[in-house]
């Protein structure tokens, strides 16, 4: 197997809400945000989406982001990324994710049936801009490579 670069998407979440429920072996949240942004690669155009995560014990959150890109000539690739958003380093999150889409478009119907990885981060951003639910303004930044099958050599 290999893997072939496909976007890098970019995006923040201009709304969320959330709530923490706090209990004798810790406390777990739940949110639910839109995400807006946008991705550039062999897939480029708008990001659309919503992520409903949940956050655990450990401080880790499982990100479960559906949505849509629609590239500059109407075309749309519909996504479902879900993984870890690890609680480190401090100030930032690491990002790791398994991705598939979903494309009626000939260009991108390659994708229906195909795997994605991600690895990004949660930066913060300084002065103004989105705000998660806490207050903080941050940015995701997460690249997608492309799962590619090639025979066993064994």
């Amino acid at each position: 197997m290999r893997l072939e670069p496909l976007y890098v998407a970019r995006f923040a979440y201009p709304e969320g809400w959330g709530m923490k429920l706090e209990g004798p072996h810790g406390s777990e949240g739940n949110y639910f945000f839109i995400a807006e942004g946008m991705v550039e690669g062999a897939i480029s155009g708008r990001l659309r989406g919503v992520n409903h995560p949940r956050s655990r014990v450990d401080g880790a959150a499982l990100p479960d982001l559906h949505g849509a890109i629609e590239t500059g000539d109407g075309a749309v690739v519909l996504f479902d990324w879900r993984g870890f958003a690890r609680p480190y380093p401090e100030g930032r999150r690491q990002i790791v994710v398994s991705a598939t889409h979903l494309s009626e478009d000939p260009r991108f119907a390659s994708l229906n049936d195909s795997v994605c990885v991600g690895t990004g981060e949660i930066r913060p951003v300084t002065g103004g801009g989105p705000r998660d639910v806490v207050g903080h303004s941050v940015k995701f930044v997460i690249e997608f490579a492309l799962l590619v099958w090639e025979e066993l050599s064994l």
